[in-house]
């Protein structure tokens, strides 16, 4: 659940999400190598209504419970535009449901690692987030971080700091958090890129009076990414790189933002900027995905006080319905929302 654009590049910002220390990329590399989480692999095999969990969805008062509300994607919350039925609400990871459950109807189910990793964080407070209990599992690969995160967990069986194997038990299914019952129980799984390692102060400053209980695990902090297609691509092309495969998403989108020192996304994800070395820009350029994804950094002579659109794609409706709200309008008036 990646924090807004108005937030993070916002006219008004103080302390932007995407801003912060450097923080330079390790060395320490490791090839591509996934696998799901659970022993549920309907989806090697193509049988989608096997694997995803259900919604349950009412659009016009016809109640239906679809797979593919446990996609990724924009795949929730239909609403009809001038264009059609537009689904306006992103889902960021993939929801996967149990193979076994006991006799009262709890999953059985053992959640593992989808690859080496560190575990950076453990909230054990069912209540204390939509995420419910949740684990998130740091990896590196070519030298940047990528967080795996496994929600609505029942127990966790691991612990902050420590190593885990792909395939290694972190907890077992279950149904903590919010709007999610027995009968619905699954494991929300994503893979994110981490914003920013100041998003606490960032946090304090847009939220007052809301506890921010996750520290910069907090799902506004991080930016998830198609891992189930990655998981089926990576089946076709084992050599598959996450900046080549990422090189594939569309642009929907690019703002331009003031430079700054402390700017993160080239030191935590240098492959964003195509071999770029200059660092010192008057502004940097970031391409986006339409759910908000950053792809691309481009440094620019363009001085800006405060992000500007600089790009969108052009569509027949109100960029407010295709992009989480983050941008608002169309075409040559289209808007940072503030």
């Amino acid at each position: 659940a990646r924090a807004s654009l108005t937030l993070s590049l916002g006219t008004a910002m103080v302390a932007p999400l995407f801003l912060g220390p450097a923080l330079l990329a390790r060395a320490d590399d490791a090839p591509l190598k996934l696998a799901l989480p659970t022993d549920n692999t309907a989806l090697l095999r193509g049988d989608n209504a096997e694997f995803y969990q259900v919604i349950e969805r009412n659009l016009h008062g016809v109640i239906s419970q679809p797979w593919q509300g446990g996609q990724y994607g924009f795949v929730r919350d239909p609403v009809e535009t001038a264009a059609g039925s537009i689904y306006t609400r992103f889902h960021e990871g993939m929801d996967i449901r149990p193979m076994r459950r006991d006799a009262k109807g709890e999953p059985l189910d053992e959640v593992r690692a989808i690859a080496d990793g560190t575990v950076v964080y453990a909230n054990q407070a069912a209540g204390a987030s939509n995420y419910g209990r949740y684990v998130v599992v740091e990896h590196r690969w070519g030298g940047s971080p990528y967080y795996s995160l496994y929600a609505h967990l029942s127990t966790i069986a691991i612990t902050i700091g420590q190593e885990v194997k792909q395939g290694e038990k972190l907890a077992i299914m279950g149904h903590t958090g919010s709007g999610i019952n027995r009968e619905r129980a699954h494991v929300h799984v994503e893979l994110n890129l981490l914003l920013n390692d100041h998003f606490e102060a960032w946090h304090d400053t847009y939220f007052k009076g809301e506890p921010n209980r996750h520290g910069i695990y907090n799902g506004l902090n991080l930016a998830g990414l198609d891992l189930p297609r990655l998981i089926l691509a990576l089946r076709g092309n084992p050599s598959l790189t996450l900046p080549a495969y990422l090189g594939r998403e569309e642009v929907f989108y690019k703002v331009t933002v003031p430079n700054s020192p402390n700017f993160q996304l080239p030191h935590r994800y240098p492959w964003m900027m195509d071999g770029v070395t200059n660092e010192k820009p008057a502004s940097w350029e970031v391409s986006f995905t339409r759910s908000g994804l950053p792809l691309h950094l481009a440094p620019s002579d363009r001085l800006v006080s405060a992000a500007e659109i600089s790009y969108i794609k052009s569509v027949p409706i109100d960029c407010r319905y295709l992009t989480r709200g983050d941008v608002a309008g169309r075409g040559p008036g289209a808007t940072c929302r503030a």
